[in-house]
């Protein structure tokens, strides 16, 4: 079994004290969430912090309440804790449906938001529906709270727009208008469950199911989660049925540096990504 390196562990009781602690150790410390990333990484010496900085002890981080037309969930919610809130649930689907394909149980359990958020793996689920949803992000510094929008959180793999002594507190869901559904499918590896390819839908319509607004993120076959802009300007303004669904997904791959590894060639991604985008799209289309 392999050993992480020798580190010391501070559990911290506060994002006060969790802030302090990174500004004395700057890059020798890491945030630990659920630890379904970084503990991993460090089993297999890829990361090798000397300071583990643990958020699990800090009180008022883990919530779902509405506030204010949108619903706030603390960073350090788990995804089991999500993916059974009725809250979440009623207004949307897709993070009951997305959250249930994320890993297995245990992932689930101790996994949380904030962690994936903050560690943006290109392959994870939460990024994309975080990113489809356009959620804000709020995060605390030593200067304060500032929020993030969600489209320019993710800027790379394992890259995002926090600031080195900045921790996720907060991520603000918008509540969507009437007439709004929303969905997650993916092609999962079947031995780590990460997305081959995937997409995030949400779309609105109109009393005529004319679509008035669409949301698509693509997740798993480039370097980030992105936005399929080619697919949402050609849904916007059409009764969306299966031929016009259809021709707008062709254009999931559109703009993407598709990857090519073991798990899929460039090619399969990007066809992947099209047919995951129909088949996301046509389920959100059922719900609203």
């Amino acid at each position: 079994m392999s050993l992480p390196a020798v580190f010391d562990y501070h559990p911290a009781t506060s994002v006060d004290e969790a802030l302090a602690l990174l500004q004395q150790y700057g890059d020798d410390a890491k945030l630990l969430a659920g630890g379904h990333s970084l503990l991993p990484m460090m089993k297999l010496r890829l990361a090798q912090p000397g300071h583990l900085v643990d958020l699990g002890k800090i009180s008022g981080l883990s919530y779902i309440r509405e506030e204010d037309g949108a619903i706030a969930v603390g960073a350090m919610t788990t995804y089991t804790t999500m993916e059974n809130s009725d809250l979440l649930r009623r207004h949307f689907a897709m993070l009951a449906e997305g959250i249930a394909v994320i890993g297995d149980p245990q992932v689930r359990n101790r996994g949380t938001i904030g962690g994936s958020i903050a560690h943006a793996d290109p392959a994870a689920d939460m990024p994309g529906m975080v990113l489809a949803l356009k959620a804000d992000i709020l995060v605390q510094g030593v200067n304060g709270v500032r929020t993030i929008k969600a489209d320019d959180f993710f800027t790379g793999t394992f890259e995002t727009a926090l600031e080195p002594n900045e921790i996720v507190t907060e991520i603000r869901f918008a509540i969507p208008p009437p007439h709004s559904g929303s969905a997650y499918m993916k092609l999962e590896n079947k031995a780590s469950h990460y997305a081959v390819a995937g997409c995030a839908a949400v779309v609105t319509l109109d009393t005529d199911g004319t679509c008035t607004s669409a949301s698509v993120v693509i997740t798993g076959a480039s370097a980030k989660a992105t936005r399929a802009s080619g697919v949402e300007a050609v849904l916007v303004g059409k009764k969306l049925d299966e031929p016009s669904i259809a021709g707008a997904a062709t254009h999931a791959s559109e703009g993407l540096d598709v990857l090519g590894d073991i798990h899929g060639s460039k090619a399969y991604r990007g066809q992947m990504a099209v047919v995951m985008a129909r088949r996301a799209i046509t389920r959100a289309v059922e719900r609203a």
